[in-house]
Order: structure tokens, then C-alpha cells, then sequence
């Protein structure tokens, strides 16, 4: 099969995919009280409204102070959107950047995908109100356009210091938009397996599938136009 241009030339063959790590039990707690505030918060702006809500309201129903709320939001928005933490972690951007771990850029950007998604779980229910909310509320699009773009522009550096180690033809520009591509049918395509598993266990899948388009040098037919 051809190479694409998202395959270094000389890299090693593909491996298997490594196990995730399984999440210790600080983490579960975290997570089930992030959950809650997410859980708080919508419930409350679907009933009242989003300017009737306060992150004390949230608070309150959830049963923690306004100074644990802000460890795990900057914003009430930031709750009622249920916006996850994107960060890739430090061991694997610094495994990325220099070049790193297998050395073929599409495997290695599935491994940061994998990362991202392993820091995430989505509810099909939340996602369902947070849908429900912002078309009450548009101007959340707004708030939920900045975290997008902030965290793209972090993509972005995490690339170019990959290609001064490493150089790659891609743009990455046009890596940050795979990776926010790749994130975006994963998750719906656990979505449509109706939430079997984690949303990390379709990604495989998912990149297999652009790697499939990448590959296919076929000549179009004209007579199918």
C-alpha cells in the first residue's frame, strides 16, 4: 500500500496499540464530582434559566463550596457546557514532540487522540441537554467556540515543535483540525453504537478510516460524476 503524506518514511512498522491505564481511584472521585456539577448545573438552567442560575446555586445542589466548584471550572458556562479538559498529557507531548513513540505521524497522533479521550466522558444524556441548552441560550456558542480555538492554538505549538525535531509535510494548522476532526467522530461514533464501551474503544476504528482515504490513489471515474 502507498504511503500518505501523514506516514514518515522509515518509520517502523505499526504496532499494537498499547493498553490505556487504568484510572486510580482519586481520579473516579473526580470525575464523579465533576459529573455532578455538570449534572447540577444543567438540570438547574433547563428549570430556571441561564441567568437565574449562580455557581452558588450549583453549588448548593451538589453539596461543595464555590472554591471546589472553581477547581473544576472557570465559569458557570464552563459547567452548564460540561467542557472537558483537553490537555494531552506532559509525558505523551513530550514523546510527540521529538519524534515519538512509533515515529509514523497518523499512529502517533492517534496515540495524543487517545490521550485526550482517556481524560473525557461523555454522556450521551448530557450531551443531549448541553445540546438542549445552547439552543435556548446561542450565545454559549460563543463561549464554547473560545475554548475550541484555545485549545487548537495549543495543538498548533505542540506540532511545530514536533516538525523542528522531526519534519513532516502537513501543516499543523491542518493537524490541529484532524485531531478536533478525529475527537468529533469518535465521539460519534460511540454515539451511534449507543455508548457501548468508551468512546476512546472507536477510535481504531475511526482512524482506520482515514488512513483508508488517505491510501486510495485510485483515478476517479468520470462517468460516476
Amino acid at each position: 500500500m502507498p504511503a500518505s503524506s501523514l506516514d514518515d518514511p522509515g518509520a517502523p512498522a505499526r504496532d499494537e496499540r498499547p493498553p490505556r491505564a487504568p484510572v486510580g481511584l482519586r481520579e473516579r472521585k473526580k470525575r464523579v464530582r465533576r459529573d455532578a456539577l455538570v449534572d447540577a448545573a444543567q438540570r438547574l438552567v433547563l428549570e430556571r434559566g441561564l441567568d437565574a442560575v449562580t455557581v452558588e446555586d450549583v453549588c448548593a445542589a451538589v453539596g461543595v463550596s464555590p472554591r471546589t466548584f472553581f477547581n473544576y471550572f472557570s465559569s458557570k458556562d464552563d459547567a452548564v457546557l460540561g467542557l472537558e479538559d483537553f490537555s494531552v498529557s506532559p509525558e505523551v507531548v513530550a514523546t510527540f514532540v521529538t519524534g515519538g513513540p512509533t515515529g509514523v505521524l497518523l499512529d502517533d497522533l492517534e496515540l495524543v487522540v487517545a490521550d485526550v479521550l482517556a481524560h473525557q466522558v461523555v454522556a450521551p444524556e448530557r450531551m443531549a441537554r448541553g445540546l438542549e441548552i445552547v439552543q435556548r441560550e446561542p450565545h454559549l456558542v460563543a463561549r464554547h467556540l473560545a475554548w475550541v480555538e484555545a485549545h487548537h492554538a495549543e495543538l498548533v505549538e505542540m506540532f511545530d515543535a514536533r516538525r523542528a525535531a522531526r519534519p513532516f509535510v502537513p501543516d499543523p494548522e491542518l493537524l490541529a483540525l484532524v485531531v478536533m476532526s478525529l475527537l468529533r467522530a469518535t465521539t460519534l461514533a460511540w454515539q451511534q453504537h449507543d455508548g457501548d464501551g468508551d468512546p476512546a474503544d472507536h477510535l481504531p476504528g475511526v482512524v482506520d478510516q482515514l488512513r483508508a482515504l488517505l491510501q486510495d490513489t485510485r483515478a476517479p471515474d468520470p462517468a460516476a460524476r
